[in-house]
Parts: C-alpha cells; structure tokens; sequence
C-alpha cells in the first residue's frame, strides 16, 4: 500500500484479516453467491440496486432459468423481461439490462466485458456495478463503494456522514481493498454494512473490525427522508367466460401504462378509479414506492360501470386470470391479483 504509513499498513492488514475471517464463518447463502458467471453476477448486482435481498432472492432464479444467458436476455422481447422483473420495482434497471445485453451479444466478441473500464460502457452499468462484477467474476484489484460500504468507511474513519467524503471514501477503500482476494472482501465489506455496521443500532460487540474503528457506531447519520402517504383507487372488474362452473375462464380487465409517462411506462395495472369511493371497496392494500406509503383501495366495478367509474388511460385488455400472472404487471398490480387469487389472506 503506497504512501501509506507502516503501522496504520499493519492495522489495515490485521483488519482485512479479521473481516474475512468473519465472512467465511457469517456470510448468508444467497443464491447469486455460488456462481461466478459474470452474467449471473451482473444480473443480481442490478436486481439488488434499492431492492430488498429478500424480494430479490425470490426473483433471480426465475429470470435465470428463463433467461439463462447473455444471449438469451438479449433475444428476449422487452416485455417478457420485465413480467419476470415485476414485483422488484424500477422497471428502468430491467429495459437497460435488456439494452445492455443486445450491445454484448453485437460487439465483436459476442462475450461479456473482463474489466470494470469496459463494463462501465454498457449501459446502466455505473462505477459501483463494474467494479463488482470485475471482481468478484475476474478477480480484479477493484473496490466497490456503495450505501453499505459508505457507512461501513466514515465509520471506521470517524467521519460524519453528512459530509462530503465521497472522494475519501473511495480512496480509503481503494487502500483496503484485499488485492488478493478482491471479490470477497468487497463482498465481505457490503455484508458488514448489510448485517453488522446498521445504519440505526449498529451491532459493534460483534463486529470484526471494531479494534480499528473510531466511532463505534456513535456518529451523526444522515437524517431519514420523510415519507409521505397517499391515497389511491382502481377498480377489479372480472368476467366469466362459458358457463358458470368454469372458473378457468374468469378474466380480469388491465390497463397499459401509456409510453410516454416517466414511471413504470408500457406495465399493466388495474384500471385507476376516478375517486377514492369509501364504500363497496373490496380490499385495502399498502404498497410502498421509495418514500411514498400509498393506501390503495380497491373496488369491485361491473363491465358497465367502467365508462362512468374509471378515469381514461392507455390500452385496455380482458386477461384470463390465470395468464394474467406471466404479464408484465406494475408490483402493486401483482400483489393485488395475489390477494384476489388468494381471499383467505388478511389485508397487508
């Protein structure tokens, strides 16, 4: 480690030790940690940009089998992606992996790129992305920084993290970096900050770096945005096919978002109501985008009463209920037709 001094080199070499140790024995078994296919990585490196582990740990493994390889995502329709993509919400990180791919499987090589410079040129790949599928599929001397890792740094530092360090940040995890084993550590380092180094109530009896670290835990954090809540409305409108006994032909009606709206654009969802009725509401759902806390009611609506109860919008399609699951569906939408499919279950 160049220009730094021998005793704070003996520190960091005693703590990288320690955080590797710790990851050998604490990591969780995700299932994007057994394979060190740069595709695979990739894939998950972008389902788990502001995405809980859990809900991407229920998705990676389907949109793999379906779209196993590079190729395979490339030679896909937009749609299909993002149907196996609804319910992980920010439908932009889907069309841009899809985009991403078309431009690996057209470059001359056919091939996925080996360094964190090349990556960085697909697009909506930043420098946080490339530089965890660089190393942690090829093993190159490279560290990740994101929100985790931040907080893991100011904190060992004693800085505060309502400053601006974000150069510091990344030189003093250029410096800690385990430039023979790269991948983990930067995995062992988001770990910390994931399971260990908390944003509130950090656990630092049992943490592996804490011998180095000046804060603690006890350190001013950025304060939270405040959440807002807002109520919205859309109506369930089902209608029966053939006779009465078969429940196989039961539709459901969707609305395509419109193209040119910035959020969620060309997903299918209920058809939005023009007010919140309090009355005749079927189920009530809470759905959470970023800082928004919607309540959302929804109401059973008849075929006739759609012209008078739902607001103009996009395309309009009857689904059979049980295809309606494989479309591309906002997350709301998804867990709505779940409630609908499933009555027995309590209002979330």
């Amino acid at each position: 480690m160049t220009n730094v001094p021998q005793s704070r080199a003996k520190i960091m070499t005693e703590l990288r030790a320690s955080l590797l140790s710790w990851y050998e024995c604490h990591r969780r078994d995700l299932p994007w940690r057994r394979s060190r296919d740069p595709y695979a990585i990739w894939v998950s490196e972008i389902m788990l940009q502001q995405t809980r582990v859990a809900a991407v740990a229920e998705r990676y493994s389907a949109f793999l089998k379906r779209f196993p390889s590079v190729r395979a995502l490339a030679a896909a329709a937009e749609e299909d992606v993002l149907a196996l993509w609804s319910g992980l919400g920010y439908y932009r990180r889907a069309r841009m992996l899809h985009k991403a791919a078309q431009v690996v499987v057209s470059s001359p090589s056919g091939a996925m790129p080996e360094t964190a410079e090349d990556l960085r040129a697909l697009p909506g790949v930043g420098a946080y992305t490339s530089a965890a599928i660089a190393s942690i599929a090829y093993g190159e001397p490279v560290s990740v920084v994101d929100g985790n890792v931040e907080r893991v740094l100011c904190r060992l530092a004693g800085w505060n993290a309502d400053r601006g360090h974000t150069r510091k940040v990344e030189q003093l995890a250029a410096q800690f970096l385990d430039k023979e084993r790269p991948g983990e550590f930067n995995q062992a380092l988001m770990e910390l900050g994931a399971t260990v180094c908390l944003p509130r109530n950090p656990q630092c009896l049992t943490c592996p770096i804490a011998q180095g670290c000046k804060t603690r835990g006890e350190h001013k954090t950025a304060a939270r945005r405040r959440s807002l809540v807002r109520e919205v409305a859309y109506a369930l409108c089902l209608r029966r096919r053939g006779n009465s006994r078969d429940s196989g032909r039961e539709e459901i009606l969707l609305e395509q978002r419109p193209p040119t709206v910035t959020v969620m654009p060309r997903m299918w969802e209920l058809p939005p109501l023009r007010e919140a009725l309090g009355k005749h509401v079927r189920l009530t759902v809470r759905h959470a985008i970023m800082n928004v806390n919607y309540v959302v009611r929804i109401r059973d609506v008849r075929e006739d009463e759609l012209g008078d109860m739902t607001a103009a919008g996009g395309e309009r399609r009857w689904v059979p209920l049980t295809e309606a699951g494989a479309m591309a569906l906002t997350g709301l939408a998804r867990k709505v037709l779940k409630r609908v499919m499933s009555p027995s279950r309590e209002p979330a």
